[in-house]
């Protein structure tokens, strides 16, 4: 499965509304750094691991949206014998705004989860002339924690607990910048008490990391007048609602990077105002499509 980098477009019925503008999928990760990627590894010791190509009987059903080595990882190597894991993949410079989406999928190898892991999603505001992170407890620029995978290293007892042992998308909002930002952002594994002879640590995979614009067609004034979604993080139920009368005729829900993921069946869209199921939904941000028959309307909403 060819995965598209920058600036592709959502499904045909979404183009009008949001876009990935800049997407990675580690189909070949030694093309990384002439794209403007760096791997650092911070860990004390220093082991002879770094964020590498994806695959291994570890991860034997491949990556999230490709083919057994279509993703990235890191392991328990990074650190020499035992230490703290601080071992960095960090983007290119990329320019978001408020509203953007930057998601991305993780699980952790294997079936069991005995050995804790750690992620941590960091930001940098200051692009190409940002501060690349030393020692095993340093950040450099990157100060802004997003997102943060198992931040208290939870042996995984249940499906709930721990690092997720399959596929999960997380994502993140960018909001409170003045204007429009270069952004450096970093995945950082990072576990303390970890390597072969620690307490924690085992081995992570990454893939299909994006960010996503989402703009409102040329009816963008009336779309705000004429749609309510609600509540806007959602566990069970979502609301849809159309004024003026208009009868909602389609509803579909897709994830981040375009797949349709729920098509609501007809017999339960009640004309102007809907009640959808979105229990079934993993946590993430969504782009929600209304047709009528004259017109169509997308809201976002985040599944709980």
């Amino acid at each position: 499965m060819k995965k598209i980098l920058l600036l592709l477009s959502l499904l045909s019925n979404l183009i009008a509304y949001s876009q990935v503008i800049f997407s990675q999928g580690f189909d070949t990760f030694s093309t990384l750094a002439a794209a403007g990627w760096t791997t650092t590894n911070q860990s004390n010791p220093a082991g002879l691991s770094l964020w590498a190509q994806g695959g291994g009987t570890a991860f034997a059903g491949g990556g999230q949206a490709g083919g057994a080595t279509s993703f990235t990882l890191c392991n328990f190597n990074s650190v020499d014998g035992s230490g703290t894991i601080s071992n960095w993949l960090i983007t290119p410079p990329i320019t978001v705004k408020n509203g953007d989406v930057i998601s991305f999928y993780t699980r952790k190898g294997g079936t069991s989860g005995n050995f804790p892991d750690r992620l941590e999603f960091r930001l940098s505001d200051q692009g190409a002339a940002s501060t690349i992170p030393a020692g095993e407890t340093g950040v450099g620029s990157f100060t802004n924690l997003a997102v943060s995978v198992n931040p208290n290293l939870t042996t995984n007892t249940t499906a709930v607990n721990g690092y997720p042992l399959t596929w999960t998308q997380y994502s993140y909002t960018v909001t409170g910048l003045a204007a429009d930002t270069s952004m450096r952002m970093a995945f950082r594994y990072f576990v303390t008490d970890g390597g072969p002879d620690g307490a924690n640590s085992n081995i992570i995979g990454v893939d299909t990391f994006a960010v996503t614009r989402t703009t409102l067609a040329t009816n963008e004034v009336e779309t705000k007048k004429s749609l309510s979604v609600y509540p806007t993080i959602a566990d069970k139920e979502l609301n849809v609602s159309l004024k003026n009368d208009q009868q909602i005729t389609a509803i579909s829900i897709y994830d981040m990077s375009g797949k349709a993921v729920q098509v609501v069946k007809s017999n339960v869209i009640d004309k102007s105002h809907s009640v959808i199921d979105v229990s079934a939904l993993t946590s993430g941000n969504y782009i929600v499509n209304i047709l009528t028959k004259d017109s169509k309307y997308t809201g976002k909403f985040i599944k709980k």
